[in-house]
Formats: C-alpha cells, structure tokens, sequence
C-alpha cells in the first residue's frame, strides 16, 4: 500500500534487531522479495537495525548484516556505534542511516557521525524547526537529514524508556513496549484503598499520554530549513492507514516542490486515519499532553479494497466491513481526490443481486464512480 500510494522509500526490519518485536517482521526471504518488490516500484528499502545489541547477540549481527546487503536493500537505520561500525564491515556497500533512536539534536553530533561515514541522519522528534536549519547550515550538504512528520509522540526523549521495562518486564528499547504512558492512573491514599481520586484538573488522569504529530501543512518550511526526507511513523498500523497517510503526504510534497497551496482534502485525510488527538510535535514549541483518555479517532471505516476494475468502473473488490446497497460510500485512490458515490448495483461472486455485504472477506461486483486501479479502498464516512 505505501508503494502504490507514492513512498519513495519504505523502512521495515528483519528478524532481529528491530525496534518492533510485533510488527510481523520479514523473514530472510520475505526481506529478499520485499526489496525486488520495492525496486520494482522505483523506491528504496531501509532495514531497522536500531536496537542497542546485548553481548551475547553480537555473534548474529554480521550474518544479518551480510543478509541485508545480499538482499539488496538501500540503506540500514542503525543506532547503536558498535552496529554502526559492524555495517561498514559486513555490508560496506548499504548506506548508512543514524537512527532517531540515538538522539541526534544538534549539529556537532551530526558531523561527527558524518565524518564516520554516516549518509543520513534521522533527527529526535525532540528537534525544533529553527534548530533543523541551523544544522543544515552547519553540516556538510552531503549529509541527508530527515525528519518525522506524522505519526505517535513518545513521551521519552527518543524512546529511551524504561517504563514498560519496568512496570510490565517488557523492554521498550528492544521493540516490546507495553504504553505504559498511555494508560489511566489515579491516586489512592494509603489508608483508602479501593478510592480512587483524579490526578489532573481537567477530568483526564491519563497524565502522560502525548498527542500524535501532523506536519502536512508545514512541510514547505521544512523543505526550507533543509530537510531531505520526511518519515511517516507506521510500522504498526493497519495497511489502510498505509495508504491513506502516504497517498496525503505525497500530495502534500509534490504541492510543496511546486509552492501551490495545499487542497483541504488532503488535510481532511489525515483524519480518516486512526489517530490520537493531533500537534506539531516539538517543531514550533511543546507539543502538550491529551489527558482526557488514550482513545484512537477515526473519521472513516474500510468497506472493501478494489482487486480490479475495469474502464466503466465496474470493479471486483474483497469486503473489509459490512456495509449495504444505499450506502453513502468514498472511494480513495491514488490518481484522483476521493470521491463520494451511494452503493448500488451490488452482485456477489457468482453474479447474483446483493443488498449487502456482510461476510468477512468475500468477493463482490459493484459500479464504482470512475474507473481506478488496484488497491484502492471503498471506505463509509463516520458521521457524513
């Protein structure tokens, strides 16, 4: 869905060394197909090597550093120097990424890992927007920076936690982060127990629950302040969320590399995503705390992706959610701006008449507005 919906590169990981235990990781063979798969779309694969490895992991690390130059990947997004110097060693021919993990605020830090062979450094989110622009005027123009521009806020400077480990024994620095900062807490004084009283004044006690950060309409300033690439955070979410916040973002830069203003539809998206409440992160100040509670807000469910269609708009889909003939659908695609349309003239599989589409993942014949490509999403707004 990244792909198809205009990444220029993707980041994801293998096995090991990833800072995300749970995100169904790529096997060696799965990481072989998923770069020929990339490359075949004309974009770049950077592998996560970004935890920080204990003693006894390090006999595994050239192997798996061999592997991802094998494979053919672009670049590895390492935090960890000893890592970093092992990549020179065991896959000299991958570019070389400093991971947001090792905290890079600043430009001395930033030209020293540069000076040992850096191509790109990921800043902290922590990094103001005045900031970024003094270092790229203080570093060499070689060096790539990027920057994360959507996406969940941690409540540590860069992740380096440790109150999942604590509290749950799951190490959020080794990718098993449990959110303890996005849970409910109360006070309870010592001789009532079962009492539970309200930390915060505004009726919220989720006390370190951060907000998610939205930059779409401030990617020109930081394409200003000399920003290379910008990060999409998502290694985590569904691949709806995929394609719509990729398909936003790649409007959102190409009107920014055009100076045209951004369409407000584009905005819009960002909220048919599963998201918390928004801010700009630390870019133009602090980005401040939700208290209220820790829910995800959508303003879109996924009915069905398009597996093909024909040049009327006749297509073939796979139900995702129940939804019915005289429904008030949107179909997402990436050649146009969504467009509303009612379902109708709804047949399953076999070509008889439906009135709607209840089963998980069945086959089904609709007419849909225009004709679109593959993978595009019919979704039901909430509240239209």
């Amino acid at each position: 869905m990244a792909l198809h919906y205009g990444a220029d590169a993707v980041y994801l990981a293998g096995q090991e060394f990833g800072l995300r235990a749970a995100a169904g990781n790529f096997s060696d063979e799965e990481l072989r197909l998923a770069v020929k798969t990339a490359h075949a779309a004309g974009a770049r694969v950077h592998v996560t090597c970004n935890t920080l490895p204990r003693e006894d992991e390090l006999s595994r690390l050239p192997a798996f550093l061999e592997l991802v130059q094998d494979a053919g990947a672009d670049a590895l997004i390492i935090a960890d120097l000893g890592v970093f110097a092992a990549a020179k060693k065991y896959a000299p021919k991958v570019s070389r990424h400093v991971s947001t993990q090792l905290g890079v605020i600043n430009s001395a830090t930033a030209r020293v890992l540069f000076d040992m062979g850096a191509d790109r450094v990921v800043l902290a989110r922590e990094t103001p927007l005045e900031d970024i622009r003094k270092i790229r005027a203080a570093t060499p123009p070689e060096l790539e920076l990027e920057a994360f521009v959507h996406g969940a806020m941690c409540v540590s400077f860069s992740g380096r936690c440790l109150l999942s480990n604590y509290l749950t024994g799951r190490d959020g620095n080794r990718g098993e982060c449990a959110q303890p900062c996005r849970w409910k807490y109360h006070l309870v004084e010592e001789k009532r127990p079962g009492q539970y009283f309200e930390i915060s004044e505004d009726g919220g006690t989720h006390i370190m629950n951060s907000r998610d950060m939205r930059m779409i309409e401030h990617l020109p300033e930081l394409m200003d302040a000399g920003v290379t690439s910008f990060k999409i955070e998502g290694r985590m979410k569904s691949a709806y969320y995929a394609a719509a916040v990729t398909n936003a973002y790649r409007r959102a830069v190409d009107c920014a590399a055009a100076g045209e203003p951004l369409p407000e539809v584009w905005l819009r998206e960002t909220d048919m995503l599963s998201h918390r409440p928004y801010c700009t992160g630390f870019y133009f100040g602090q980005p401040g705390e939700y208290y209220a509670d820790a829910t995800y807000f959508s303003d879109a469910e996924v009915c069905a992706v398009v597996e093909e269609c024909d040049g009327e708009g006749n297509a073939l889909l796979t139900q995702r959610n129940r939804f019915c003939a005289g429904d008030r659908l949107n179909l997402l695609t990436r050649s146009r701006e969504p467009a509303d349309f009612i379902a109708a003239d709804m047949t399953d599989a076999d070509g008889d008449p439906i009135d709607s589409a209840p089963h998980p993942m069945m086959k089904l014949r609709m007419k849909l507005p225009f004709a679109c490509e593959r993978l595009s999403i019919v979704r039901k707004i909430k509240n239209a």
